[in-house]
């Protein structure tokens, strides 16, 4: 069983820099691990956790996409994090924890979603229709989750781990977060154009096709005319960024680590 606001920290702790690495919906925080292990952040402290109503931890009182990142930028403060990586849900919360003040060094935000329809149709479909008539909607598609995570390339020891967290999560809490997370997104802000205003050091990753997240033109040619903004695309098709792509997230957080120097 996962704790909410769990700590998983690998890394010296005298280390001369420090990372905070929010999962993504209906993962852990060793969801990181191979990002972790990866040699281009040897050195570095890494500091994973799992968010609440994720994974089967419980839920807390911070179960909207503000109330996130105000603890997480805590935990941040309190592991003298200066870089915050962020997947899909977590991207969103290292966003907002940007935008809210709530942290002030660079983010990496994998697979992110920026407005609602950038979203998964069947997922927002599920979410609001498990407002409507209960959770057991949404309960389907975590059943599937498992079943999805055995075709992922990732090594045979992470793959059981994935599965087995994934087969955690309860649908009523998962409902509880997702719900608040499509409404963060559904407010009327444009996130594209507070982050490149916000002269906040950013590296947003989406890979080429069938990832998770995206952007629109719009929002994408609002980005790269920001200076302090960085658009990378992962080349094929890759679903779970830092499980199926751990050396390229480890290298551009490597980038965004070097960016303090």
């Amino acid at each position: 069983m996962h704790e909410a606001w769990e700590e998983h920290v690998v890394g010296p702790a005298d280390a001369e820099h420090a990372v905070l690495l929010l999962p993504g919906g209906a993962n852990a925080a060793r969801s990181f691990d191979l990002v972790m292990a990866d040699p281009a952040l040897a050195g570095v402290r890494l500091v994973a956790t799992t968010l609440p109503g994720m994974a089967g931890a419980p839920l807390t009182a911070e179960v909207s996409i503000e109330a996130m990142a105000r603890r997480a930028g805590e935990l941040a403060a309190r592991h003298r994090c200066d870089v915050v990586v962020g997947f899909s849900h977590g991207a969103t919360v290292a966003l907002e924890m940007a935008l809210g003040g709530h942290f002030t060094g660079p983010v990496v935000l994998l697979g992110i979603s920026l407005t609602t329809e950038d979203e998964a149709a069947l997922f927002r479909g599920l979410v609001r229709a498990s407002e409507r008539v209960g959770p057991w909607v949404f309960g389907a598609l975590l059943r599937l989750m498992p079943l999805m995570a055995r075709s992922a390339k990732v090594p045979e020891q992470h793959r059981r781990e994935l599965v087995e967290d994934l087969r955690q999560n309860r649908a009523r809490d998962a409902v509880a977060v997702c719900s608040t997370y499509l409404d963060y997104l559904a407010a009327d802000r444009d996130y594209a154009a507070e982050l490149a205003d916000s002269g906040v050091p950013a590296w947003l990753v989406h890979a080429e096709k069938h990832g998770d997240g995206g952007l629109t033109d719009t929002e994408r040619a609002r980005l790269e005319a920001a200076a302090d903004v960085h658009l990378v695309t992962l080349p094929g098709a890759v679903f779970l960024i830092p499980d199926e792509a751990p050396a390229q997230t480890a290298g551009v957080i490597a980038e965004a680590v070097a960016s303090l120097r």
